[in-house]
């Protein structure tokens, strides 16, 4: 609509100006003025369109709605029944604003708004009367339906009305261009259960734009938009406050910068666009997850790990600075191998459209098995039930972790590395977030920084091997570390048994429990025929048998607080209806949500406050996979838990709380989610 004035321009050139003024009567109300205006005087011979508008100017304070005017509100809707010698009539939307009402975002109009009408003749030529009845929602402090009649009777004659030609060409030219007229080109659009994804293009740097997508009866939130260093390309995810009913239709979207608008549409894609990140941005993140790779350190789940990797060194006290900086390397670089074994899964996954978060792994009832029967072995090892004896030929070269060989050296360092994936740390979730919403290049440089982080300690004994002598010499206090070590161990294992009965189900749990109890019987008996053979047969089937039992039933939440299952559909009704809601995304893998629990939200005021009438609670069991899950972590940009959130009147939208949970955290965000 860039050349309406132009136009405009050259039709008042064209025909002559007409005394009187091609507008109906006003209507009046207290929120509103309205009235119907014509660009042409009369109905020129022959003459099968003509152009109109209805302006609206309203009170202060006062608003009205977009075509698609957010998850409250109606669209402008005009009958024309009642006209006469009237075809058709298209009407136009000028570009919206985004604005809250009732603390809900919403797209329309404020002040004034002439919305162009574009009017085609049942009989071309013949006088026409424009009686419209005309329906609209204006809102402030409260919302007042506006119903009324408008009529226009336009003779036969010619000539313009140069005010209302001119107010037609404002408004024509807010109109938003369709197409490639717009000059904006959707690069991808994906829709998950929680939020639309999308990237858009344009030739020229954008400078302060916004989007308003339409698809089908979907009702989205607001979006958190990011710029490419070349600030051309746009991207954008959108939450999805109320699904879509059907199947997901082509995505219409406008988009606004400036005085710019345009309208473009797209099928949707099978994969969500990369999110951009600047260089300065990634290098900064990056130190992030340095950061919070270290503090995994010190962390439960790496401690049974770090207590092996401290008997290593004690053995190799006296092997020579050499032997122990090369064993505190391989730790270090089995860090970084897990670490990028598991970026290239996570992008491979991301690139298939798969739901990837971080501890993801711990969902699968193989994954637990497996790792229950090597902390099983290694346990039984340190109690001293059985000693590996590896070929001669390899003996030189390998060994169990904690070993003389380099293997072992190495696998110490990927065991820690495995083990601290069920916990969250300071700065871990928003570097895991970083990385997770943007492409390879991102996961595959903050992946790497949190193996860094976690191998920081390994690297640091490497670099000063002499730190090792200052420990106490080999003797008998080493029988006691085993012992104290291989209970460690046994007690990660016993953990990782309760989450695999919360993953398959007691039974599975109960029969990989009656199976490593066989293989232990088994390393027992030294004389056993084919105890190795035995003992490998008993493994296998405990590692693959509870991944052929269905999932476990979800358990009720069990405390004093009553909580509701998890619906991301209700949060909106529950904040419409004045309440507060209190999530909590958890699960049984998740020792950092199990430290939250137990040290925060089981205790004290907090507890009390969950407890009440004032709030809902509800919480989100993550301990097996569920998309719904996946989706809702993913409209706030998270990939892991523990997640909270707090809703309420003042906070629609959901306010996250940090990681590691305080009392004056949560009660402050209810204070605010309250208003």
């Amino acid at each position: 609509m860039r050349l309406a004035r132009v136009l405009w321009t050259l039709l008042t050139l064209a025909l002559p100006l007409a005394a009187g003024a091609a507008t109906s009567e006003t209507h009046s109300s207290p929120a509103l003025t309205a009235r119907l205006i014509a660009a042409e005087q009369g109905v020129a011979p022959d003459a099968s369109t003509l152009s109109a508008g209805l302006v609206i100017e309203m009170g202060e304070g006062w608003k009205t709605y977009w075509r698609s005017p957010g998850e409250v509100g109606l669209p402008p809707e005009l009958d024309w029944s009642e006209a006469q010698n009237l075809a058709g009539a298209e009407l136009l939307f000028p570009a919206p604003t985004r604005f809250t009402a009732f603390d809900i975002e919403n797209f329309g109009y404020g002040d004034a708004v002439t919305f162009p009408i574009s009017l085609t003749l049942d009989r071309p030529g013949q006088p026409v009367d424009l009686t419209t009845r005309v329906r609209l929602l204006v809102c402030k402090d409260i919302c007042i339906p506006e119903d009324f009649d408008l009529t226009l009777a336009l003779p036969q004659g010619t000539g313009i009305d140069a005010d209302a030609a001119a107010i037609l060409a404002t408004a024509l030219d807010q109109v938003p261009e369709e197409g490639a007229a717009s000059g904006f080109e959707i690069e991808a659009a994906h829709l998950s259960d929680s939020a639309l994804t999308f990237a858009v293009r344009q030739a020229t740097a954008f400078r302060t734009p916004d989007v308003f997508p339409e698809l089908g009866t979907a009702i989205f939130g607001k979006p958190e938009l990011r710029l490419g260093d070349d600030r051309t390309r746009l991207w954008a995810r959108v939450p999805l406050l109320y699904p879509l009913d059907g199947t997901p239709e082509a995505l219409r979207l406008t988009v606004t910068d400036g005085a710019i608008a345009g309208t473009v549409t797209s099928a949707l894609t099978e994969t969500a666009p990369a999110a951009p990140t600047a260089a300065r941005g990634l290098v900064t993140m990056a130190l992030i997850a340095v950061l919070g790779g270290l503090i995994l350190n010190v962390m439960p789940c790496v401690l049974p790990v770090l207590s092996i990797k401290l008997a290593s060194a004690v053995r190799k006290a006296d092997q020579g600075r050499a032997r122990v900086r090369a064993g505190f390397l391989l730790s270090a670089a089995g860090v970084l191998v897990f670490f990028w074994a598991l970026a290239a899964v996570t992008w491979g996954l991301q690139s298939m459209g798969q739901a990837v978060g971080w501890g993801l792994q711990f969902q699968s009832p193989v994954f637990l098995s497996t790792m229950i029967v090597i902390l099983v072995l290694f346990a039984a090892n340190l109690f001293g039930l059985f000693e590996l004896s590896l070929p001669s030929t390899l003996q030189t070269r390998l060994s169990v972790a904690g070993g003389k060989g380099r293997l072992g050296d190495f696998a110490t360092g990927a065991f820690a590395a495995v083990l601290a994936t069920p916990c969250s740390a300071p700065f871990l979730g928003t570097a895991v977030a970083y990385a997770l919403s943007g492409g390879g290049r991102e996961i595959a440089v903050i992946f790497t920084a949190l193996g860094l982080g976690l191998a920081l300690p390994y690297l640091a004994v490497a670099a000063f091997p002499g730190v090792v002598g200052l420990l106490p010499k080999p003797g008998r206090w080493m029988l006691a570390l085993k012992l104290v070590m291989g209970a460690l161990l046994a007690l990660t294992a016993a953990w990782l048994f309760f989450v695999l009965a919360a993953v398959s189900g007691l039974q599975a749990a109960g029969l990989t429990a009656l199976l490593m109890a066989l293989i232990l019987a088994a390393l027992a008996f030294r004389r056993l025929p084919a105890r190795a053979l035995t003992v490998a047969a008993l493994a296998a089937l405990a590692i693959t048998l509870p991944a052929l039992r269905a999932p476990a039933p979800a358990d009720a939440a069990q405390g004093a607080t009553n909580w509701a299952s998890f619906d991301a559909t209700s949060l909106a009704s529950h904040v419409k209806d004045g309440r507060i809601v209190f999530v909590d995304v958890t699960a049984d893998w998740c020792l950092t949500c199990k430290a939250n629990k137990a040290l925060v939200l089981d205790r004290g005021p907090v507890s009390e406050a969950l407890a009440s009438d004032a709030i809902i609670p509800m919480q989100a069991d993550w301990t097996r996979p569920s998309d719904a899950i996946s989706a809702y972590l993913e409209s706030f940009g998270r990939y892991g838990i523990p997640f909270n959130a707090v809703y309420g009147p003042a906070a629609p939208n959901g306010i996250p709380l940090p990681e590691i949970l305080t009392e004056a955290a949560i009660f402050e965000a209810i204070t605010q989610a309250g208003g």
